[in-house]
């Protein structure tokens, strides 16, 4: 599990600030409730992932350790005059699986992705990549990279993008895709029969590009496949690579 940072966002203005930048609804701060969501950029392509979390009269932003000083400069460039103060925590992050405890909070994302804490309790030993792999949870600078459409990356299946919200930045080009477009490509959980370093490119029995390898775990992978070209045998590396033929996702689209 990659290292998380946190960033402290208070100020009157923090619910309406965040609202305006990022894709998941954060009206739903006032209620309690946890927020996943993405940072986009104007054209839509993803930049980071993140947990919002309300904490009296702070939301705490949950952030891979790595993206954190350089999501923190992104937000101050967007403060203007927003009545906010943004500032990094010494706060750690905990999680585990089972029953909440006291003071945590649900990953959003799926109820098999446990609890996270932000208290300085200890967490617990998890397979973390197993339990990614067999919901297909995509992580930043794995399967979430600079490229990546959040539809394409399930975002709406995740509850990290809200279609009601309002503008955001990069809301134009999502909500187009989301209205007009059948997703073509797209992250899916596949058999994988072997192993080939995370990156490897999965083509076609004729040699075509048809995807990306990604977390590998217990005989099942995360691809980001061509639908059209998914069908049939395909190999990455040294692996054979199965896609389900009726995932949902193969048919994604909004009429």
């Amino acid at each position: 599990m990659a290292a998380r940072k946190i960033i402290e966002i208070s100020g009157p203005d923090r619910v309406k600030f965040l609202q305006g930048l990022v894709t998941g609804d954060a009206r739903r701060l006032e209620q309690g409730d946890v927020v996943y969501a993405a940072l986009l950029t104007p054209q839509g392509k993803f930049i980071v992932d993140f947990f919002l979390v309300p904490m009296g009269d702070l939301v705490l932003l949950d952030v891979q350790e790595s993206e954190a000083d350089a999501l923190l400069q992104r937000l101050t460039m967007y403060k203007l005059r927003s009545k906010v103060d943004l500032a990094l925590s010494d706060r750690t992050v905990s999680r585990g699986i089972g029953e909440t405890p006291e003071g945590a909070f649900r990953d959003p994302r799926h109820e098999a992705m446990g609890w996270r804490a932000y208290d300085g309790r200890t967490g617990e030993d998890v397979d973390w990549d197993a339990l990614r792999v067999a919901h297909c949870i995509p992580e930043t600078g794995i399967e979430l990279t600079p490229d990546t459409y959040i539809l394409e990356a399930g975002f709406e299946r995740l509850g990290g993008v809200d279609f009601k919200k309002g503008c955001y930045v990069g809301q134009e080009v999502t909500a187009r895709m989301h209205h007009k477009t059948d997703l073509r490509k797209g992250l899916v959980s596949v058999e994988v029969e072997g192993s080939a370093p995370v990156g490897t490119e999965i083509v076609t029995a004729d040699g075509k590009t048809a995807g990306t390898l990604f977390t590998q775990s217990g005989g099942r992978a995360i691809a980001y496949l061509r639908f059209d070209r998914a069908s049939g045998p395909l190999v990455a590396g040294d692996a054979t690579v199965h896609a389900p033929t009726n995932d949902p996702r193969h048919k994604k689209g909004r009429g």
